[in-house]
């Protein structure tokens, strides 16, 4: 099967993005490589415009639209990050944005999504299915679906968080990168491997949500049910069919992180880097923390944090546990 997205594809939306998004910064920590065994390099977009790398993918594919499909505006679902991302966009392009989100969203996303002036039709996250309903929103307005993860657009824009970290550390190893339904996992290999084929590419999930790990070890897509985790942005049921296949090809292999070391994940980050991290954005650096890729000791490895949305409550809740 040839690629659906391509190299050349991520660094025509880094270019598009260039003064657009942020260039987040790369961290490091004298602690954390000490606890990982390995020289971390961590991409924070956690401080990304919107608060996490979404955004990128939003507005690459929103861009991409017609007049007349700006007019007419865009519809997605999302419990969080996705919905900021394509509320910020459409606001920056000038177009109207409806976000279908799960009732059970945070709601420091669902009041910045809001903020950024989209409108919001909440759903129930165990009773509905949110494709079908921003489907029949789409078709009644006109207007366009814009899909969490699985579209070409959306891939490439994800991809250019790794090319950014890649262009200010070109010698490393790996890649491990927080996985959902797995646009930010595929981007990052197209990114990786178009600059240096020989970089490793791993994806993190929740124990609980290990639908793309089932997948690949079957070798075809596996749906679950919704997972319980404390990780929202990772509660997919099914990797998408483009990221699916981009990385069967390209990523060297799926870890899980159980709910306490995303937890413990987020607790360094905050007392020794200074870093507010939402617990999806925290999995890369679980997965090294303990050990999960142990190929990976003592190289030099990207670790990217995909996101800083959370509720003060919740995030003073799961420190203290």
């Amino acid at each position: 099967m040839a690629a659906p997205v391509t190299f050349s594809e991520v660094r025509a939306a880094a270019a598009l993005l260039r003064g657009i998004a942020h260039r987040t910064p790369v961290a490091t920590s004298t602690t954390l490589d000490e606890r990982c065994g390995a020289s971390l390099f961590v991409k924070c977009e956690n401080l990304q415009r919107m608060g996490a790398f979404k955004f990128r993918g939003a507005y690459n594919f929103l861009h991409s639209l017609s007049a007349a499909q700006r007019e007419r505006g865009v519809v997605a679902f999302s419990s969080g990050n996705h919905a900021q991302g394509v509320a910020l966009a459409a606001r920056l392009l000038g177009m109207p944005a409806t976000i279908v989100m799960p009732t059970d969203a945070p709601e420091v996303k669902v009041a910045a999504t809001r903020g950024y002036g989209a409108e919001i039709v909440p759903y129930v996250r165990e009773r509905a299915d949110r494709d079908a309903i921003a489907r029949e929103l789409a078709s009644e307005r006109g207007a366009a679906v814009v899909p969490p993860f699985d579209d070409e657009r959306i891939v490439a824009g994800a991809g250019t968080a790794a090319l950014e970290l890649l262009e200010e550390v070109p010698d490393l190893d790996a890649i491990v990168v927080p996985t959902g339904g797995g646009g930010l996992l595929a981007g990052t290999a197209l990114a990786a491997h178009g600059t240096d084929a020989r970089i490793a590419v791993y994806g993190v999930e929740p124990e609980a949500g290990d639908d793309f790990a089932r997948s690949l070890a079957s070798g075809e897509r596996v749906t679950i049910p919704v997972p319980r985790t404390i990780a929202d942005g990772l509660q997919t049921t099914a990797p998408g069919e483009i990221t699916f296949e981009i990385a069967r090809r390209e990523v060297a292999g799926i870890v899980t992180v159980s709910d306490d070391e995303l937890r413990e994940a987020m607790r360094l980050a905050f007392e020794r880097m200074k870093l507010v991290i939402e617990p999806s954005g925290a999995a890369a650096l679980a997965a090294l923390m303990h050990g999960r890729i142990p190929a990976l000791a003592g190289k030099r490895v990207g670790a990217i944090v995909t996101g800083g949305n959370v509720d003060p409550a919740r995030y003073a809740a799961l420190l203290a546990r």
